[in-house]
């Protein structure tokens, strides 16, 4: 088949939706189908665009047996609501060129991973212009996470936001959510009930069980001999609320207990202001590892804080929550218990500690009983193995696609 993915975020980003844009597309390729990519530049979750890419130019390339597009983008030095936008909007505007150059190429099927659905538009216009089947794939109802961080206000801007949404969702064959309780939703805002496909995020299981080498991670984040490692890895930015776990960290500077945040984030620099006020030694911040490093960082954590503010994990499924999942780490979720998160806790004693978000007290009681924990959680990688498995989890997308062609 010939496949047209259209999306923001994409490899060398080896976080969030990015990571999983590449993963499908270089899977798609390797099974034999010719598979285009018409994205940005990397620039997330730094908020930078990565060296050699630039921001306002044109780049074609083949990776991995992948086309990829590059468009220009506007990134913001301060993410706000109106910086936000237009960021979004620059990525929407430069990819129409390259998008109606497409429909010369006749693609089979065109996928849309969101963020951002002001790409979403452009993308069904042309699958309906080559007579290609459609699929949203939402990774995040991004107006819904908008107006639950108080990024937009209750009046007229919400009522067209969420009237936007709905009609994007009416221009597809098909839309794709990586959680059940996102698939409710979906239906809610409008896509048809039996139109709703189910393709979670996944994770190489294989790759989490190999190649573990905790001491050297320990090492190389200064962990001092004797402590826990209570780790955070993944985006550091406003809809994490990272600085409870600041909090937590003072209120246990005393006690054998030392932090880490990995990653990077429009939000990092005020964490970093804060533990430097507060004269914290028992923390560390450190940058994103490299993928083949992984395994070890997340097998030397005797607890991983999976960490959201109220109001978001129901709209959200932590793309990190995967591979903690799949190396058999100890988790402490902060989310609500009728949430996707919470459900997933409920329904398989032992994966996770679920504890109430932004609540000091209820984190420092998940840690402290996450470390108590023995490892590897057994009940973890068996999550893993039988429902987030990247080889399982694309061949059935595969088939889906395959059978909405068919039906077409």
């Amino acid at each position: 088949m010939k496949i047209l993915i259209v999306g923001l975020n994409y490899s060398p980003e080896i976080t969030g939706i990015g990571k999983y844009t590449g993963e499908m597309a270089e899977w798609f390729a390797a099974r034999g189908h010719q598979v285009r990519v018409v994205t940005a530049p990397p620039y997330y979750p730094q908020w930078e665009v990565q060296s050699p890419f630039k921001a306002y130019k044109y780049i074609k390339e083949k990776t991995n047996g992948v086309h990829v597009y590059r468009c220009p983008l506007y990134v913001p030095s301060q993410v706000g609501t109106l910086s936000r936008i237009f960021h979004l909007l620059s990525f929407a505007f430069s990819s129409f060129p390259v998008l109606v150059r497409m429909i010369f190429w006749k693609p089979e099927v065109v996928i849309n991973p969101v963020p951002s659905l002001f790409s979403s538009p452009c993308s069904a216009l042309v699958a309906k212009l080559c007579g290609a089947s459609s699929v949203l794939h939402v990774q995040d109802f991004e107006v819904e996470a908008m107006l639950g961080l108080g990024m937009a206000d209750g009046g007229t801007l919400s009522k067209l936001a969420i009237g936007f949404e709905r009609w994007v969702f009416s221009l597809f064959c098909k839309v794709s959510t990586i959680s059940n309780s996102m698939k409710k939703k979906a239906i809610e805002k409008g896509a048809p009930r039996d139109g709703v496909i189910f393709f979670p995020n996944w994770s190489d299981t294989a790759h989490f069980q190999k190649n573990k080498n905790p001491d050297l991670v320990r090492k190389l984040f200064a962990v001092p001999s004797g402590k826990k490692l209570v780790l955070y890895s993944g985006n550091v930015g406003d809809k994490q609320g990272l600085e409870l776990v600041v909090a937590a960290a003072e209120c246990l500077k005393h006690e054998d207990y030392f932090f880490v945040i990995v990653g990077e984030g429009a939000g990092k620099e005020k964490l970093l202001n804060l533990a430097e006020e507060k004269s914290l030694k028992n923390i560390n911040f450190c940058p994103l590892q490299p993928f083949e490093l992984l395994p070890s960082v997340l097998f030397a954590a005797d607890c991983h804080l999976v960490v959201q503010r109220k109001g978001v994990a129901d709209a959200v499924l932590p793309s990190k929550l995967t591979n903690i999942l799949a190396v058999g780490g100890n988790a402490v979720i902060t989310a609500e218990e009728e949430t996707e998160l919470g459900v997933i806790c409920r329904t398989n004693k032992g994966i996770a500690e679920l504890v109430e978000p932004e609540c000091l007290a209820a984190l420092i009681d998940g840690i402290k009983s996450c470390c108590a924990k023995q490892k590897p959680n057994q009940v973890a990688i068996d999550y893993a193995r039988n429902n987030i498995d990247k080889d399982s989890v694309l061949a059935r997308f595969e088939s889906d696609i395959v059978n909405i062609r068919q039906r077409a």
